[in-house]
């Protein structure tokens, strides 16, 4: 019996979640980029741009030992994408970016700690698989979440993320 290593088993869980996201992603409508469901609320085009910048720090946990918020010097990202187009560009860009260095990693290499810090005061510490699966993939599936709901209230079909949905079915 073949046991498949943590490297592979993230990558297999990325592949399904990146998926999944692209086709939320592709039903942005950047008209209603403004569109906030309460005042609180993140707008539409911020949160699709943040589920997309986050791929940047999944990248981040991989290949690092720290991020500090208020390192200067730090990557950040590009321009708030003005079209779907920009943002499913960015997205497989980073995607592509993340897919590589989860590739380019290994077992070993994920149980080294990553550090997240806003300066001296420590925010997070944590194995690099574990901050991925945690601060990365599951961080980004609850905003999708919050997404699927911005599409729902905007009347946009939302497409099936683990199953089909209720537009996809035509009934609830």
């Amino acid at each position: 019996m073949h046991t498949a290593s943590l490297q592979q088993n993230i990558l297999a869980e990325l592949d399904h979640e990146l998926a999944t996201t692209r086709k939320l992603l592709e039903r942005v409508p950047y008209d209603k980029a403004d569109y906030t469901p309460h005042p609180k609320s993140m707008s539409l085009g911020k949160l699709a741009a943040h589920i997309v910048n986050l791929l940047g720090m999944k990248t981040t946990f991989v290949k690092a030992d720290m991020r500090d918020f208020l390192d200067p010097n730090a990557p950040k990202p590009g321009p708030t994408p003005t079209s779907t187009e920009e943002l499913l560009a960015r997205f497989d860009q980073y995607s592509t970016a993340l897919r590589q260095a989860l590739q380019e990693s290994d077992d070993e290499k994920l149980t080294h700690e990553f550090q997240l810090r806003r300066g001296e005061q420590v925010l997070m510490t944590r194995p690099k698989g574990a901050a991925l699966r945690i601060m990365g993939l599951n961080h980004s599936i609850h905003h999708r979440g919050q997404l699927s709901v911005y599409l729902r209230l905007l009347d946009i079909p939302v497409p099936g993320l683990y199953g089909p949905s209720a537009d996809e079915q035509g009934q609830f």
